[in-house]
């Protein structure tokens, strides 16, 4: 929040008379200099003096606790029945339940209620309706059905739908998800009452991220239980995927983010020449958060915390103003809802403190990017951690089997996994030294990597043990060690009880990776549990069969695991030898969506069907079509509107310069040499900026998919090239006329 500082940027570019009385050398930008370095922010928003962390703890969160008080006995134990185990909802309790969660809402201060679904924009969309109803006689009263809570029915004609829904055909249906519980979310003048919910069309197809997801979770939950039966447990009635995604994001200051068109409309910069200093003294990661930082971080953390978000983790990350936030492991479904509302959350209380915050893939060209990092592990409603290996993993046939089956299932579906992550923001993360390659591999670990070795010949008889640490020091207490080490340049890491699927990028939902995810792992137990079943219903020992299946999938899918340098050429040249794909872009990797063999996959578990798959694979090229356009016209305006004008500039001022000191009788050599170089510059800067109108104006003919073609290779080169120019002319310019805030300014002054 912004104090008692001369004002802000908002003020300064409405206010004609402020930019008068500037100094005749200044700028707007180096007036925001002055604004940030006199503001005065409010930080002691949350005293957690007087307001403990546990009691703030789902408090806007009408969660068990909430129903048990308010519900009756029959009518909870219902709705928990099908929370926990997925039993059908039944029809008779919704406006019991509408009711109560009305009465709860309205104890809150919530005058409003809205259903709140994901449709395919990849955010979160809402409607908001009153609970006020007027009668007969003037007045009003407060009402909330269970036909209201159940089910809602926004327009579906303007969001995304890649051809399963018309323009003029307008209904869409929004249906209440139970699993996901329903919060209240303040504002400066009261509270809604948020219901999250999956996104129909009329003719039923689904037109939202959410509904996918809960479906591939009950196809898992289904193979699953088929395995744990065979090692005999009777009691699991349903298995759960849960997700822990660590968040990395960037904070700048916002009156920088105001004056940055590109930062503003395309959520990355377009220009920016290197600065002196970037992330290469490693001073960040992990360094102490600034003052204003943590102030907007405890502030978040507040507000998730009420809303049962169980944020765990902050840092600063490896760049410079990057910062992560992380939670706890959840349900899938719970998580992504969780993770959407994280991303507001930190969006919209940014500007309290005068900052921006950006999630996207690659905002600051060369520093490091921002990921999502996606934990995945699978457990039992008894609270059975499914790919816990325990003490002696060797031992321990069911996780070998439940993790060999992720192995088998990366291992066939490389590809699908790689199309979930895939989009022009991430295309200029994914392969750079911050992130894993477009080659999905796995890491295990020295003890897994092992343990799978010996399954592959036999059974496995030993398990590597990582023994204690001998820190060299008497004072400090021995700790264990682990029998492996990490490999922060797998996309696909085993990392203790779960694995990091590290490719998934920062600005995206996590719905579709999981999604993929789920499915794919679903189909590989589904493989196992049948095996399994058959040979044991032909009388064969269920360890030896296990043995033998183990052992073969190893054999076929051990191409996929991978212990070493993921950024390595060696590794490449190594992985197109071993025959796994290698689509270094969004581009090359969406037809695999579309593929026979996608369909019949997503079909067999009743997770997508053809029209839906077709959808999202012309969502996905559209989407990286208008991406690139705007790009490319924001690169166009600036580049014509902002850096040529302050280029023209000064090569007027410098050939006034060189022309009095050709008068004065003395030569110019150095000042001629500059002038030549910003003449030249601006020559070619011009010429590349007419070229990038050229390409926009001439698109491909054909499909989105060869428009999306026409864009990488033909607006993308163009825009890079324009960038190339524009950043040379920043190093060029004098500092007092370039307009942009710089590299050196947005990332270090805070």
């Amino acid at each position: 929040m912004l104090g008692k500082g001369p004002g802000n940027l908002n003020r300064l570019l409405v206010d004609e008379s402020v930019r008068r009385r500037l100094h005749p050398v200044s700028n707007v930008r180096q007036k925001a200099l002055e604004l940030i370095a006199n503001q005065n922010h409010i930080l002691d928003r949350i005293d957690f003096k007087k307001t403990q962390l546990k009691d703030l703890f789902g408090i806007h969160v009408f969660n068990e606790v909430a129903q048990r008080e308010r519900l009756p006995k029959p009518v909870f134990k219902a709705l928990q029945k099908t929370i926990k185990h997925g039993d059908p909802l039944p029809s008779d309790i919704a406006d019991v339940v509408a009711t109560a969660m009305k009465d709860w809402a309205i104890e809150g201060g919530a005058t409003h209620y809205t259903h709140l679904f994901q449709p395919l924009t990849g955010l979160t969309a809402e409607k908001h309706d009153s609970f006020v109803s007027p009668t007969s006689d003037g007045r009003a009263i407060v009402e909330f059905s269970g036909k209201e809570l159940v089910q809602g029915e926004p327009d579906a004609s303007s969001f995304p739908s890649g051809g399963l829904r018309s323009t003029f055909e307008a209904r869409g249906y929004t249906a209440w998800d139970p699993t996901s519980p329903a919060f209240l979310l303040e504002n400066p003048n009261g509270a809604t009452l948020v219901i999250p919910t999956v996104f129909l069309s009329w003719t039923g197809e689904t037109l939202d991220k959410k509904a996918p997801l809960l479906r591939s979770m009950e196809a898992l939950s289904k193979q699953a239980l088929r395995v744990l039966r065979l090692f005999g447990n009777k009691s699991a009635k349903r298995v759960i995927t849960t997700v822990g995604p660590e968040q990395e994001y960037f904070l700048i200051d916002r009156n920088f983010h105001l004056l940055r068109p590109d930062l503003i409309n395309a959520g990355r910069s377009l220009f920016g020449a290197s600065p002196p200093k970037g992330q290469e003294l490693e001073d960040q990661y992990f360094g102490a958060i600034p003052e204003r930082v943590l102030a907007y971080m405890a502030d978040c953390e507040a507000q998730l915390y009420k809303l049962g978000v169980p944020v765990k983790t902050r840092h600063n990350e490896v760049a410079p103003s990057q910062y992560e936030i992380a939670p706890v492991f959840e349900d899938s479904n719970l998580a992504t809802d969780h993770n959407m509302l994280l991303m507001e959350v930190l969006r919209s209380t940014a500007t309290k403190y005068g900052l921006a915050c950006y999630f996207h893939e690659k905002p600051f060209a060369g520093i490091n990017g921002s990921g999502k990092h996606n934990n995945f592990s699978m457990g039992t409603d008894t609270g059975e951690n499914l790919l816990n290996p325990g003490d002696n993993p060797h031992d321990n046939a069911q996780f070998l089997v439940f993790c060999v089956a992720v192995i088998r299932a990366v291992a066939k579906y490389p590809e699908l996994l790689r199309v979930t992550v895939a989009s022009a923001h991430n295309d200029h993360r994914l392969g750079a030294n911050e992130a894993p390659p477009a080659i999905i591999s796995i890491f295990l670990g020295d003890m897994l990597q092992d343990i799978m070795e010996q399954l592959e010949k036999g059974p496995a008889t030993s398990t590597i043990q990582g023994g204690t640490m001998e820190v060299g020091v008497s004072v400090l207490p021995k700790f264990p060690k682990d029998a492996g080490d990490r490999n922060r340049t797998s996309p696909f890491a085993f990392t203790g009880n779960k694995f990091e699927f590290r490719a998934v990028g920062g600005s995206q939902s996590i719905a579709e990776p999981n999604t993929v995810l789920n499915t794919i792992v679903a189909e590989s137990l589904d493989f196992v549990a049948t095996t399994l079943e058959a040979a044991v219903a032909g009388g064969r020992d269920l360890n030896k069969a296990i043995q033998d299946l183990l052992s073969a999938i190893l054999k076929d899918s051990k191409k996929v695991l991978f212990n070493g340098d993921g950024y390595s050429e060696d590794w490449h040249k190594e992985a197109e030898k071993r025959g796994l794909p290698n689509h270094r872009n969004t581009i090359d990797s969406l037809p695999v969506i579309i593929r026979k063999d996608t369909v019949d996959l997503f079909a067999k578990y009743k997770v997508y069907n053809a029209k839906e798959l077709e959808s999202r694979f012309n969502i996905l090229c559209e989407s990286y079509v208008k991406t690139i356009q705007v790009e490319a016209k924001l690169t166009g305006f600036m580049g014509k509107n902002q850096i040529l004008p302050a280029a023209i500039r000064y090569q007027g001022q410098l050939a006034d310069s060189v022309n009095a000191t050709k008068a004065a009788g003395v030569e110019p050599a150095g000042s001629l040499d500059l002038l030549k170089t910003l003449a030249s510059t601006i020559g070619e800067f011009t010429k590349a900026l007419h070229h990038l109108e050229h390409e926009l104006g001439h698109q491909a003919e054909g499909s989105l998919h060869h428009h999306a073609k026409h864009c990488r290779e033909k607006l993308l080169v163009a825009m890079n090239a324009v960038r190339v120019l524009g950043d040379k002319l920043e190093t060029l310019i004098a500092d007092d006329l370039w307009p942009l805030p710089t590299y050196r300014e947005m990332l270090f002054i805070k």
